[in-house]
């Protein structure tokens, strides 16, 4: 008897597709089960209720979970993962691991912080408020990670291998390519913009048989915008209302992009001579990733020192208080960047009704969040059960998004030596994945196709 190998390849979209939060990827090939990203959805509450779903696998079945970079929606479900039952390792690299770690603990308090107030305020649907993972869980992926050098490729099997290479994007965001049965497989991760501040341009795969790539901005061209003079017009004309200005950001990245806009700013003198707040608690950390992690990024550490000398750094609640009840004009940079929790929503309680108050949006904003919201024109927002009316200017520097625009998607096909069998788009809303879709086609003549949430592909 002459038996034909019928098994192929099976790759089944778990999440990150038709929307921006939630990345998973699984990848399952002879009896090995790899996850690309375990991401928290964020946004509609539709989505947000998908994280307490289990998934189409048991965790404990998944080998492998190879991770772009650690924002919440790529690595954010991690602890859940390890709560039920994945004993496996993480790859990334050094800088991500970093970051995930700070990013999960923060997120793991302000679930666990959530959970406290909505029972102390019986507004939970529940009898009981339950975080959806706590300090503790979050705690224990940690010993899972491995990390992994820019560019060294990794064995995960005798038949796999795995290399990272650099996406911009945030510090140390890379993208992946997975070799197994003879194929080249590309996961792009979030692509950074070409001519970010920060970070260096994505770097652009040669070879691909197939291609999985984020769409956030695929129907967007950020427009060429001087951003420190928008930056510097926004702060004086709020300082002359004797105003603050609240500028929701991520705490990875943005937040740090941000300070360099605004150092700048000053050593030139363009704006006034009053407080510049960071109020993440993950600020400080964060800049000490930046710190020790110098070929990752284009500032240098004189650079990054100055840069700190600029800013009060909080960490401790109480100054929080403080701050937002000191009514002189000042800058507050604070987490989260959608508005979805954090610190920021202190500042927006007491600000948000204020006329002189400017509120600047600086990154993208998933359907359902705060920061949405407010882009189309909310008259209204809802903080912890409570509406205030929106008065405050609402404003938005799109070129300072981390993520590629379509410009820049469209340029990281361009170095193929070889047109790949197909590119799947994903991390979009269906809208921009499809605009996309059609200017791959018309550009490249690719076979190129946007997923649906659980579907299934062999390859």
């Amino acid at each position: 008897l002459n038996f034909v190998n019928t098994y192929k390849m099976k790759i089944k979209f778990i999440g990150g597709v038709g929307t921006v939060t939630g990345s998973k990827t699984l990848i399952e090939s002879n009896g090995i089960r790899i996850l690309i990203d375990c991401g928290q959805f964020q946004g509609l509450k539709p989505l947000r209720e998908l994280n307490w779903e289990p998934l189409p696998v048991l965790p404990s079945s998944i080998d492998f979970v190879l991770l772009t970079h650690g924002h919440l929606d790529h690595c954010g479900w991690l602890p859940r993962l390890v709560a039920q039952g994945f004993d496996g390792k993480i790859f990334c690299s050094s800088p991500t691991m970093s970051i995930a770690k700070l990013i999960l603990l923060d997120s793991a308090k302000i679930q666990e912080e959530e959970a406290e107030r909505a029972n102390e305020e019986k507004t939970a649907k529940h009898e009981i408020a339950e975080p959806l993972y706590t300090v503790e869980q979050a705690q224990e992926v940690f010993p899972l990670f491995r990390t992994v050098k820019h560019n060294q490729t990794i064995q995960l099997d005798a038949e796999i291998s795995a290399k990272f290479f650099g996406s911009g994007h945030i510090i140390g965001a890379c993208s992946i390519e997975l070799f197994l049965e003879g194929k080249t497989l590309v996961f792009s991760g979030d692509l950074g913009q070409d001519d970010d501040v920060l970070m260096f341009p994505p770097i652009k795969p040669k070879k691909a048989d197939y291609i999985f790539m984020e769409s956030t901005y695929g129907n967007k061209i950020h427009p060429e915008e001087d951003v420190k003079l928008i930056l510097e017009t926004y702060i004086n004309n709020t300082f002359h209302k004797q105003g603050t200005v609240i500028i929701p950001s991520f705490a990875v990245e943005r937040a740090q992009t941000l300070m360099y806009l605004i150092w700048q700013l000053k050593q030139e003198d363009r704006i006034p001579n009053i407080p510049y707040i960071i109020d993440t608690p993950m600020g400080v950390d964060v800049l000490n990733v930046f710190y020790s992690n110098l070929n990752w990024h284009k500032l240098s550490k004189p650079q990054c020192e100055e840069m700190r000398k600029v800013f009060d750094i909080i960490s401790d609640y109480k100054e929080t208080i403080e701050t937002i009840y000191d009514n002189r004009p000042k800058v507050i940079i604070a987490a989260s960047g959608m508005m979805t929790g954090g610190r920021v929503l202190g500042y927006l309680e007491r600000y948000i009704s204020r006329p002189e108050t400017t509120l600047v949006i600086v990154g993208y904003q998933a359907e359902g969040t705060r920061g949405r919201k407010l882009l189309e024109g909310a008259k209204e927002l809802k903080i912890f059960g409570k509406y205030y009316d929106v008065n405050a200017n609402i404003v938005e520097i799109e070129s300072l998004s981390a993520h590629a625009d379509q410009k820049d998607l469209l340029n990281w096909l361009s170095e193929l030596e070889q047109k790949p069998k197909k590119v799947f788009l994903l991390h979009g809303e269906n809208q921009p994945a499809d605009e996309l879709r059609i200017k791959i086609q018309e550009k490249y003549n690719f076979n190129c196709s946007v997923p649906m949430i659980a579907q299934e592909i062999e390859i």
